[in-house]
């Protein structure tokens, strides 16, 4: 069977997060969106897996038809984030036993900080019988890449993943030849479940089942039949910019201002440059098994960019519900025949996702923590 799953998002006990957000309202949104996995987020924090153990029932967490697999992302000493899996909450709270001496907020905050390294947090993970990787890897805050060099020197071994982030893709990643041995996960690291936060991220896999071992064994042998996220570019951290005014410079110019703006304000080195410095090969060389990465955007803000409006706007919801009553919003994107979208809705959102599908867009690329911007051709 052929599923989507978003193995990154966060519970209302994480900083920034909606405190709205419960199971119910997440498998809603994945329901609209057309994931069938999702990861619980923060499941080591005391009340939100008070609420998880709601919906457990015979090992497995299922609400509305979807699936969720006990997930938290954890800051290490060097302000490095990992995303780690646990098949059950015997793993999960054996790891917590394991490492909550060396944190003062493990049961407090969603996303707690652990005052060990990232060879430390594995070691424990392998103990706990878990899987881990790098986070968002190469965004320039809390992101290995970000601080070090290489992550199999700071894991002390090759990590069961690497997660991209949204301001890198595979074209990016593979430039890099210690990562041709590992899997690349694409997830929407959410803070809510609306429909433009939630799977905006997400990964594409073939299992005979929705179930621990499946799971585990497809993200260990790279077995991702697609990545889907955003244009490396669309990412808000993608150039070399200035996080209060924006502007962009290039990197050497960055480097002889010493990372301080004509405004003020602080330079923050983009993924590209950053990729740039890290890379062994001028142009990507992908392993044989590495799965193609499709550039999308979700369905509402396509609609917005088609229709030239704040992908927030009135008109916006209005189309998206109209087109969603033909499917969920990943068939939409992906699968469903352009003839049938374009007898749902207006021709400029139905050729916007033909455009979208065949990879006919420009970028305007962000920086410094704004967006970049999208140009349909």
């Amino acid at each position: 069977m052929i599923i989507n799953a978003d193995f990154h998002i966060h519970s209302p006990f994480s900083g920034g997060t909606s405190e709205k957000i419960d199971l119910k309202g997440i498998a809603e949104g994945a329901l609209n969106k057309g994931l069938n996995l999702v990861g619980t987020g923060d499941c080591l924090h005391p009340s939100w897996q008070r609420h998880i153990k709601e919906y457990y029932n015979d090992g497995r967490i299922e609400v509305k038809g979807v699936n969720f697999i006990l997930s938290v992302e954890v800051e290490d000493k060097n302000r490095v984030h990992h995303l780690i899996l646990f098949p059950d909450f015997y793993s999960a709270n054996d790891f917590k036993e394991r490492v909550k001496k060396y944190s003062v907020n493990i049961n407090d905050d969603g996303r707690p900080k652990l005052f060990m390294d990232g060879k430390e947090i594995f070691d424990v993970v392998r103990e706990a019988n878990a899987i881990a990787g790098a986070s968002h890897a190469f965004t320039p805050w809390t992101s290995l890449y970000a601080y070090f060099d290489s992550v199999i020197d700071y894991y002390g071994k090759k990590p069961d993943f690497i997660e991209l982030g949204l301001s890198a893709d595979t074209n990016y990643a593979d430039r890099i030849k210690e990562l041709h041995s590992i899997t690349f996960l694409t997830n929407s690291d959410a803070h809510s479940y609306s429909p433009t936060r939630l799977g905006r991220e997400f990964n594409r896999m073939k299992v005979e089942e929705i179930a621990w071992d499946e799971i585990k064994n497809s993200i260990l042998k790279g077995n991702i039949a697609l990545n889907v996220g955003f244009p490396p570019e669309k990412g808000k951290y993608n150039r070399t910019a200035c996080t209060s005014c924006y502007r962009q410079y290039e990197k050497s110019e960055a480097e002889k201002m010493k990372w301080k703006c004509h405004c003020g304000g602080i330079i923050k080195k983009g993924v590209r440059d950053r990729i740039d410095e890290l890379a062994d090969l001028n142009i990507p060389e992908h392993p044989p098994n590495r799965p193609p990465y499709l550039h999308l955007l979700p369905l509402a803000e396509i609609i917005g960019e088609a229709l030239g409006i704040n992908s927030r706007n009135s008109i916006v919801k209005k189309r998206w519900k109209e087109l969603t009553k033909i499917g969920n919003e990943i068939e939409i994107l992906l699968d469903i025949d352009i003839n049938k979208i374009r007898k749902t809705t207006p021709m400029a959102i139905a050729d916007a996702i033909e455009a979208f599908r065949k990879g006919r867009i420009k970028i305007l690329p962000g920086g410094g923590g704004k967006y970049g911007e999208i140009v349909i051709t």
